[in-house]
């Protein structure tokens, strides 16, 4: 199995519609079987991803393909796969591609569209999901109180005569599930980066049914960094206290809840010394964040200091130790700081980088990275999330 045609059909995307094609190039891929469906995208560990089912894809003709590939960045830049959370998976489904067929040349004849729906062109996934599902209705309180798991599969608006019980979207949406753990200011910052890297590659120019969207992900983020910083190692460390009927405990014969131990957050965190980076209140700013963190939890935290080597290594655990300002001069290599990554025991739950971006790096990475980036700063990878210290 190869990507051959999932390459040239992003080509040809480049050549045809420039920001769709800079876009897909921006986004890590994988080859999976997909049920059915060509292709379909998600976001996983924070990081915006493509999946395609070699088999099916390259069946398809050349222009479904292109409609395929416009459909799964405007999901994306929509932020479907996350803000479905809390409601009926297939309703949503239905309701995202609604909101973003019209206008796509090329779409297979089995495509959504409102019309078929009877709804207005043009609307939210919000709206056409209020539409499709109608209000609760609780029915009389009789019975064992066990509910139709077919109902909750199909969802409500497959009671309607619009045929939605049997309707298709255009993608998988089964990878959806992935984006859960993802909270939507930190989709929007991996989002956002993305977006900037498609504009720089098609010299700027917006397609028009976009700039909307665009304009509103690129406007000043009314998230702080600090929040942004959170809630990425929040995604990263997410195992906390909880019950296992897994075992019997061992001080009793009868089975007894275990518990399951928490878990240490290791973290790695590279700080770029080399002279575009020593700004002493964006360096003081990030530690004194930093020490917030290892606080909060019990935690390990390896701060890594350096430019085209490491320079120096210190670590933080729990609240005890201070973050101490060094200062490296020279140019930067990015590529130790992720060398020594691979080395740890255990393996860092995410790398940290506190960089301007200037400095070669790998190809890909395995671990989640959070790109701490000065305001000038440029994102030296298209894999990891971006945050800009501009607050």
């Amino acid at each position: 199995m190869s990507d051959s045609a999932l390459e040239n059909a992003v080509v040809r995307l480049l050549r045809e519609r420039p920001f769709y094609g800079h876009f897909i190039l921006n986004l890590r891929r994988e080859l999976r079987s997909l049920d059915g469906k060509g292709a379909g995208v998600t976001l996983r560990d924070s990081i915006p991803v493509l999946a395609v089912d070699p088999e099916i894809f390259p069946l398809m003709g050349l222009p479904q393909q292109r409609a395929l590939l416009e459909h799964l960045v405007k999901h994306l830049l929509h932020l479907h796969p996350v803000r479905r959370k809390g409601r009926n998976l297939h309703d949503w489904d239905i309701a995202s591609d609604l909101a973003i067929n019209l206008g796509i040349e090329n779409l297979p004849e089995d495509a959504l569209l409102p019309e078929y729906y009877g709804a207005e062109d043009g609307l939210a996934a919000e709206e056409y999901y209020e539409q499709l599902a109608p209000p609760f209705d609780a029915g009389n309180l009789d019975g064992s109180g066990f509910g139709d798991n077919d109902e909750a599969e199909s969802g409500a608006a497959g009671e309607g005569d619009a045929g939605t019980a049997t309707a298709t979207t255009l993608d998988s949406h089964a990878l959806w599930g992935d984006a859960d753990s993802t909270p939507l200011p930190l989709a929007e910052e991996a989002l956002r980066a993305i977006t900037r890297e498609s504009l720089r590659g098609c010299d700027g120019e917006t397609p028009p049914e976009l700039k909307c969207v665009v304009d509103a992900l690129l406007g000043p983020s009314p998230i702080p960094w600090q929040q942004i910083l959170r809630q990425f190692l929040a995604a990263a460390g997410r195992t906390g206290r909880r019950s296992s009927w897994t075992r019997e405990h061992r001080r009793f014969e009868h089975t007894t809840p275990g518990v399951r131990k928490r878990r240490r957050l290791n973290l790695l965190i590279g700080v770029d010394v080399s002279d575009s980076t020593n700004i002493v209140e964006l360096r003081e700013a990030f530690g004194q964040e930093l020490i917030r963190i290892a606080a909060a939890r019990e935690s390990a935290i390896t701060v890594i200091y350096a430019n085209s080597r490491i320079q120096r290594i210190d670590s933080l655990r729990g609240h005890h130790g201070v973050v101490e300002r060094y200062d490296g001069g020279g140019f930067t290599d990015l590529r130790p700081v992720f060398e020594y990554a691979r080395t740890m025991h255990p393996l860092p739950a995410a790398v940290i980088y506190l960089t301007d971006g200037i400095g070669p790096v790998s190809d890909r990475m395995e671990f989640p990275t959070l790109w701490v980036l000065t305001a000038v700063g440029e994102k030296p990878a298209p894999w990891g999330v971006e945050l800009r210290m501009e607050k």
